[in-house]
This record gives C-alpha cells, sequence and structure tokens, in this order.
C-alpha cells in the first residue's frame, strides 16, 4: 500500500511485478475485491465430484481448478496465453491435469463428446459450438464470467468517457448458449466492490487484465496514472465495480 512514495516509484513497481499466471496475491493489502456470492470454486469441486471426464477451458495458472478435493479421472485444461502454460503445468501437475496450450480461437483439439463437464472462469470468448460439440449427451458448461462494463470507473480513469458496453451482457450469454442447442439452467449476476489504494496496484491490474485499458503501456498513459495518483492522494482509495455472472448450461 502507498505510505507516501511518488507517482513515479509506484507506477515503476506496478510495472515490474510478474503478471503471470492468475494469482492476485500480488495486490495483498494495496487492492480488494468482493467476492460473487455464488462461490464459484465450491460449485466446480461440487459438479467435479460427479463426473469421470472434465474440461477447464482458459485455465490461466491453473489456481482455481487446482483447488478441486476430488478430480475426476480425466481432467484436462487448456490454456492460450503462452507465458501462463507452464505455470498451469506445474499448479496442476499434483492433481493429475493435463494442461494443452490452444490457439485463441476455434476449434478446440478434442472429439466430439469428450466430456461430462466444462467448466471455465474467466473467458476471454466462450466458444459456445465448441462446447457444445465436446459435451456429451447430458453433459454441461459452469462458467463465471467478466459482465459488461466491469470496473468501467477505472477504464474511463485512464480513457476518458466510454459508450455504453455492447459485448459480455448475460443475456447475450444465454441466447448464444441456446443458440449452440444447450439448455440454460442457471444465470445470475453480481457487481462487486472493487478498491484500489495505490496506483502501483492500479499499473499492476492494468497489465494482468488487459482489457481493462486494450493497449495499456505505462508509457502512454503516464500522465493519466499521474493525474490518477494524486486523485488517489487527495480523494482516498479508488473504487469500481466489477460485473460478473454466472451461467450454467446442458447439453441435453
Amino acid at each position: 500500500m502507498d505510505t507516501g512514495r511518488g507517482a513515479d516509484e509506484l507506477i515503476a513497481e506496478g510495472a515490474a511485478a510478474p503478471v503471470e499466471g492468475w494469482d492476485f496475491a500480488w495486490l495483498a493489502g494495496r487492492a480488494t475485491e468482493e467476492r460473487p456470492p455464488w462461490g464459484y470454486a465450491r460449485l466446480v469441486a461440487a459438479r467435479m465430484a460427479t463426473v469421470r471426464a472434465a474440461l477447464d477451458i482458459d485455465t490461466g495458472g491453473g489456481e482455481v481448478l487446482a483447488e478441486v478435493p476430488a478430480p475426476p479421472p480425466l481432467l484436462v485444461a487448456t490454456e492460450a496465453w503462452p507465458p501462463n502454460v507452464p505455470v498451469a503445468r506445474r499448479t496442476l501437475g499434483r492433481i493429475g491435469a493435463c494442461v494443452v496450450q490452444v490457439a485463441d480461437q476455434p476449434p478446440l483439439p478434442f472429439r466430439d463428446g469428450s466430456f461430462d463437464l466444462v467448466v471455465s472462469r474467466h473467458p476471454v470468448d466462450t466458444w459456445w459450438d465448441e462446447i457444445a460439440r465436446v459435451l456429451r449427451p447430458g453433459g454441461g458448461y459452469l462458467s463465471q464470467q467478466i459482465g459488461a462494463g466491469t470496473v468501467r470507473e477505472l477504464s474511463e480513469a485512464i480513457l476518458g468517457p466510454l459508450p455504453p458496453p455492447a459485448s459480455r451482457h448475460p443475456e447475450q450469454a444465454a441466447a448464444a448458449a441456446e443458440a449452440a442447442g444447450l439448455t440454460v439452467v442457471d444465470l445470475r449476476t453480481a457487481t462487486l466492490r472493487t478498491v484500489f489504494h495505490d496506483i502501483g496496484a492500479v499499473v499492476w491490474f492494468l497489465r494482468k487484465v488487459v482489457w481493462t485499458v486494450p493497449g495499456f503501456t505505462v508509457d502512454r498513459y503516464r500522465a493519466e496514472l499521474r493525474r490518477l495518483h494524486e486523485r488517489i492522494r487527495a480523494e482516498g482509495p479508488f473504487v469500481a465495480h466489477a460485473q460478473r455472472f454466472l451461467i450454467e448450461a446442458r447439453r441435453p
């Protein structure tokens, strides 16, 4: 947390810290975000305990999947961002999961009807037709996703006023799932208070959560970062609101 240090020192600290994987421990004491009320990791663990073959799409560094206490006999994870792949393999090796590096576009490299369960936390894109294809009849898809306009306050603090978000609405996801032949059985939304205590935390977050400010670099936005630093020093922690939704669907 900022203890009176200057903007450039904090910005440099946030710019130098590693961002591989999908672990947010570096933000401890510097930023907080409320958790969704449904408990995604708990739901995934419950579903995993009842199936024999499961797939986790966009596993990141495998941090969430590694929490599953009773993994199925066949457990596969995919990841498209190269720096995350070795992290995921180290993390998931201890529970016997296979990590497959994939392209950032379909198709998935699996046969039709390969899995009883497909899960995904914060996928970059949801390939609904591919999910329906790799699910066995009666199989299910469970996903926690980034909602429309998430941490919009932070995006606008850097970029200025933005138009209303056109994508990532939960209703759009439900319609796409149904169009792919799946039946939506659960759809929930949550707005989560997100608090940044110093500009170093903001920089690290923007480097990691790249869709918040597309094309973000410190050099490109240094003036905006300094202004936000002064705002935090004058007004206190910067507050934004993350949007999340949970969607669960089944293949008939």
